[in-house]
């Protein structure tokens, strides 16, 4: 059964970075797709990026991230990565990495298609 295994996050002062790790274990055969998304307590899951595993890696993010998160991958690793930088406390949230098919640039915010989840991870900002 595949899973995904989450590390990293943790608490930091605005405008401070830190880094997710999201493991995929048992690797899929083919490119796939990797989110990663945040919730608020009481709030519905948002997706901030994802990034497609085919030959060019293709990355998409949340208009109130860009140019501060950044997803990449290490294929040697199984190992999809946010770096984070500039955190804002508005930023803080539950952290999750969640797999799924192919995704372009037109569906790769569709929470609905992701099939597999991470466990979560802690992100806290303060001001």
């Amino acid at each position: 059964q595949r899973q995904l295994v989450q590390s990293g996050g943790g608490s930091v002062q605005a405008g401070g970075s830190l880094k997710l790790s999201c493991v995929v274990q048992r690797y899929p055969y083919g490119a796939y797709c990797v989110g990663w998304f945040r919730q608020i307590l009481g709030k519905e899951r948002e997706i901030v990026g994802a990034i497609d595993t085919g030959g060019l890696s293709n990355s998409y993010y949340l208009d109130s991230v860009k140019g501060r998160f950044a997803i990449s991958r290490d294929n040697d690793k199984s190992t999809i990565y946010l770096q984070m930088n500039e955190l804002k406390p508005e930023d803080t949230a539950m952290y999750y990495c969640a797999l799924r098919g192919f995704c372009d640039g037109e569906n790769w915010h569709n929470t609905w298609q992701y099939e597999t989840w991470g466990q979560g991870t802690q992100v806290t900002v303060s001001s």
